[in-house]
């Protein structure tokens, strides 16, 4: 199976049907997933990774010392608006045991590992966003990018440790970006709002074109 494949689960995932996530949580998340469409950093497309959905992006549950969240469904990066029965709540993220818990009307994106050892970093992260993005990805020396292990594939213990390696470095109140090298155009953004998180996104695509 390619490294850089999309929309496969490789964890053991613990999953409970059950009501969707409230709407006004969903908000910012659906906002800048129209941005992040717009720029083909998100979505399904015939012609990129074998014609299936990439992309996804999660926020944490508003509790404090919580580390759940919600993050988009498994698949659904064709729809062009995503409702709250699109979106699944994970209850329990355990890099370690390559397992998850989650629940909703919807299965979790396959990237959810990597989005809840983020979230297991520190408390400050808010956001993360998982986007493809071809500009960055080859831009990325010049940018002077953190990027992970080139043998670490998405969705795996392997990657988590890396993510939590990078990211453990950075000051977790600025938004901060890392390239997933063994994951094809792949990037992760994360910050304590949608706003700086997004922004960061936006700038470093920006960087990658010649003024």
């Amino acid at each position: 199976m390619p490294a850089h494949r999309e929309g496969v689960i490789k964890f053991h995932l613990v999953f409970q049907p059950g009501p969707p996530p409230e709407e006004q949580l969903l908000h910012e998340l659906n906002h800048w997933r129209s941005v992040f469409l717009r720029h083909a950093l998100i979505g399904q497309d015939p012609n990129r990774y074998e014609g299936l959905g990439f992309g996804n992006l999660s926020r944490r549950l508003p509790q404090p010392g919580s580390e759940a969240f919600l993050i988009t469904g498994t698949q659904t990066g064709h729809l062009k608006n995503l409702q709250p029965a699109d979106y699944a709540i994970v209850l329990d993220c355990d890099p370690t045991g390559n397992t998850l818990q989650a629940t909703g009307r919807v299965k979790p994106s396959s990237e959810a590992l990597s989005h809840g050892v983020l979230y297991q970093c520190a408390p400050g992260i808010h956001w993360v966003m998982h986007l493809h993005s071809p500009e960055i990805f080859n831009d990325r020396v010049r940018l002077h990018l953190p990027a992970t292990d080139p043998a670490a594939a998405y969705g795996t213990p392997e990657m988590a440790r890396e993510i939590s390696k990078l990211a453990g470095r950075a000051e977790p109140s600025k938004p901060g970006l890392v390239i997933m090298t063994g994951h094809q155009d792949g990037l992760l953004a994360y910050g304590p709002t949608a706003e700086a998180t997004g922004r960061l996104v936006l700038e470093t695509l920006h960087a990658t074109r010649p003024l």
